[in-house]
């Protein structure tokens, strides 16, 4: 059996995830590859495979815990070990709270940003611990530290898995297991295409500060060569989070003024 490294990503089928998959796998590491849109993954699997790499295509649905378990299981079986788990898989419902489908834009999107996370982990730990070794890496965004109209389920989403985060590191460092957490701002993705958003101001995020997956794919690798608690990206972005920290109501009158009122038409 190969002694590769071997890391297991979910929403491995386009943006983020994919670009990570293309660059692990041309850096060594077995690439598990787990998200809904097989077909995707195994085009993606060719490319690795093709490049020189190893790669395995495993169908998940997130919002099944029993797909979840089989995921681990067939990993495992497959390849042995995980050294290295992307939860990554996500998406956003950028619109008003009353706005917001009650199931497909707000339960959805709890389960998938938040509690996939949570289930995820919780069902590879166990080998973590018998090995005592391993590195979680969750894909986590500037809404987990500065929250923004139209952002309230995602940000919720985002915070609580800072939140997370942080407890597992304090729960799971005794094994000499790493958790990281990576906050990125404006990607450009497939993400957009996804949030529904309509802008009347036309406010986005700066081209200058936007990121590609590629970008992000390259911190992911970044933290797994030296693991750190705490990524935001672009760097300049740790401005807004301490701004928000140590003075909100500034950032509360900012936001009103600049977004939420000519959005709300007031």
């Amino acid at each position: 059996m190969s002694e590769a490294p071997v890391i297991l990503i979910t929403g491995a089928s386009s943006g983020i995830g994919a670009a990570t998959a293309k660059l692990f796998g041309l850096r060594g590491y077995r690439v598990v590859l787990a998200a809904r849109r097989l077909e995707r993954l195994q085009e993606l699997e060719q490319e690795i495979e093709e490049a020189g790499g190893e790669a395995l295509s495993v169908d998940t649905d997130l919002n099944d815990l029993d797909q979840i378990q089989a995921l681990v299981k067939k990993t495992l079986k497959e390849y042995g070990q995980v050294d290295v788990l992307l939860n990554n898989a996500g998406f956003g419902r950028t619109k008003w709270l009353e706005e917001l489908d009650p199931q497909k834009d707000i339960n959805l999107q709890i389960q998938v940003n938040l509690n996939a996370v949570i289930q995820m982990t919780r069902a590879l730990l166990p080998h973590m611990i018998e090995r005592k070794a391993g590195h979680i890496i969750n894909m986590g965004s500037m809404a987990g530290f500065v929250a923004t109209p139209t952002y309230t389920v995602y940000a919720a989403t985002k915070h609580g898995v800072r939140g997370f985060a942080d407890a597992l590191r304090r729960e799971v460092g005794v094994w000499g297991i790493k958790v990281s957490t990576i906050y990125p701002g404006g990607v450009k993705t497939e993400f957009g295409s996804h949030t529904e958003a309509k802008r009347k101001t036309g406010i986005t995020t700066p081209k200058s500060l936007q990121l590609s997956a590629e970008d992000v794919a390259q911190t992911v690798w970044s933290v797994s060569q030296r693991p750190r608690r705490t990524v935001i990206i672009p760097w300049v972005l740790r401005l807004g989070a301490w701004l928000d920290f140590f003075a909100p109501w500034l950032n509360d009158w900012i936001i009103e003024r600049t977004f939420t009122r000519p959005e709300r038409g007031l």
